[in-house]
Formats: C-alpha cells, sequence, structure tokens
C-alpha cells in the first residue's frame, strides 16, 4: 500500500513516478523499498491516467439528513440500515481494492 500512496505523493506534487523516486520516498519513511514492486507499480502506473482515475473513484457521498421529523424508533431502524449499507458500501470498496492491488503485485 506504501507504495502506492508513494506514487500518488509524488503525482499530487506534479513530479515523475519513477523507480527512484517511489524508492525513496519509502526510504524516508524508515522503511526498506522492494525493488520489485517498484518497477511493477511503475510499469502498471505507466498505461493508466492517475488523474482520470482519481476522479472516476467511487466514493460514498455522505448521507443527507432527513427532511422531515420522524419517531425516535423508526430514526433509529433508517440509521441502522444506513449503517449496514454504509458498511457493505466500504466492504465492497476494499474487496475491489485489494482485488486491483493484486493484479498489479500478482
Amino acid at each position: 500500500m506504501e507504495y502506492v500512496y508513494s506514487a500518488l505523493i509524488l503525482h499530487s506534487l506534479g513530479k515523475e513516478i519513477n523507480e527512484e523516486a517511489i524508492a525513496n520516498i519509502i526510504k524516508a519513511a524508515g522503511a526498506e523499498p522492494d525493488m520489485a514492486r517498484i518497477k511493477a507499480l511503475v510499469s502498471a502506473l505507466s498505461e493508466i491516467d492517475i488523474e482520470e482515475a482519481i476522479k472516476s473513484a467511487a466514493f460514498a457521498p455522505a448521507a443527507a439528513p432527513a427532511a422531515t421529523a420522524a419517531p425516535a424508533a423508526e430514526e433509529k431502524k433508517e440509521e441502522e440500515k444506513k449503517e449496514e449499507k454504509k458498511e457493505e458500501e466500504e466492504e465492497k470498496k476494499e474487496e475491489e481494492a485489494i482485488a486491483g492491488l493484486g493484479a498489479l503485485f500478482g
């Protein structure tokens, strides 16, 4: 995950995403970089428009508060349903992220 974050940091700073730059960020964080992973990431990112990927990323919008006042029991049930739905969406995102990373690192 730290390799992807390193690439995002470089992208947000407008720097070139290359093996040396990612390795330097990992070293600066106090870890030993795995050059094989870095090479795989740089290779995979060379074919991706990072800005477009960020824009098209699925983020769950914050739930809007209810416009009408409902009894406390109904509100509690609605909140529980929303929380369950939110948890399911987060789990789905995590699964998608893991699948995407699995494709990057085999």
